[in-house]
């Protein structure tokens, strides 16, 4: 029998979900990131965040995330969410082909430093910075989350983050990355290089969520390769992984089903974050 989370979720349970908390205060818009270490030209404004807070709360967790739209469109956006308490950054980034996939990639990175280095101005909990995205933006989410070198130039790493939350991530090295570095074949055809999260899993990553829609009618090989990462991480005895496949949702309607599971794995791992205490 496979080691495998199947949570089984309910289409009417995924209508109530909705945004952070009715009583959240109006989002603050277009926030630069980009810090000093990493200056950037952005004549278009998309390094930017929007921040999401809640009211009347001190100490909250905070979900970074990115949105999808395969490395090549796509816009800033506040996931449904089926919680309370939980502050939202939306972060914007570059998209390609106006700029190379690794700038991408740093551009995440830098959101999430941001993030680590400025949520307590806010009212945040640093350590319970959460990471998260819907396809391409969980693409990023764990290549971010599980390869050291893209928080390096902040003084930060993996460790730093509260935990990843992937929802219907490309594990093996993303398409439109094969694509521009010349990459021929099927774009099924999986690749495990150095654009690949898969390539970089271990026993000591943060806790990681992995969430994807129904393999009967999602991505192709997507959920296969999301089970293959949690098996993966399973067997590195990586000890708090979890593998959600949301029954009768795809690949577009699976990031509504993700805002009932997000809430509960933000909750339970920032209740081991503050039994740990200071430190």
């Amino acid at each position: 029998m496979r080691n495998l989370k199947l949570t089984i979720l309910a289409l009417a349970l995924v209508s109530v979900a909705g945004f952070a908390t009715a009583k959240d205060a109006p989002p603050l818009k277009s926030i630069s990131y980009h810090l000093a270490e990493k200056p950037v030209e952005d004549p278009e404004k998309r390094c930017v965040v929007d921040l999401r807070l809640p009211e009347e709360k001190e100490g909250f967790a905070t979900l970074v995330w990115f949105h999808g739209g395969g490395l090549t469109g796509g816009n800033r956006d506040f996931p449904k969410f089926d919680g309370k308490g939980v502050a939202f950054v939306s972060a914007g980034y570059r998209l390609s082909p106006q700029v190379p996939c690794p700038v991408i990639i740093e551009d995440a990175a830098a959101a999430i430093a941001w993030t680590i280095r400025h949520i307590a101005e806010y009212g945040g909990d640093p350590k319970k910075v959460f990471i998260g995205g819907h396809s391409a933006g969980g693409y990023l989410t764990m290549l971010v989350g599980m390869d050291a070198r893209w928080l390096k130039p902040y003084g930060l790493a993996p460790s730093d983050i509260a935990g990843i939350i992937p929802v219907s991530g490309q594990v093996t090295t993303h398409f439109r990355v094969k694509e521009v570095r010349g990459i021929t074949g099927s774009p099924l055809l999986p690749v495990i290089d150095e654009f690949a999260p898969l390539h970089y899993l271990s026993k000591d990553l943060p806790p990681i969520c992995l969430i994807t829609g129904d393999r009967r009618i999602e991505f192709k090989c997507r959920v296969e390769e999301n089970d293959l990462m949690f098996i993966t991480l399973k067997n590195l005895e990586h000890p708090d992984v979890e593998f959600h496949e949301l029954k009768d949702l795809d690949h577009g309607t699976v990031v509504n089903g993700a805002a009932a599971v997000m809430p509960v794995f933000i909750e339970r791992v920032s209740k081991v974050i503050d039994a740990a205490g200071p430190g």
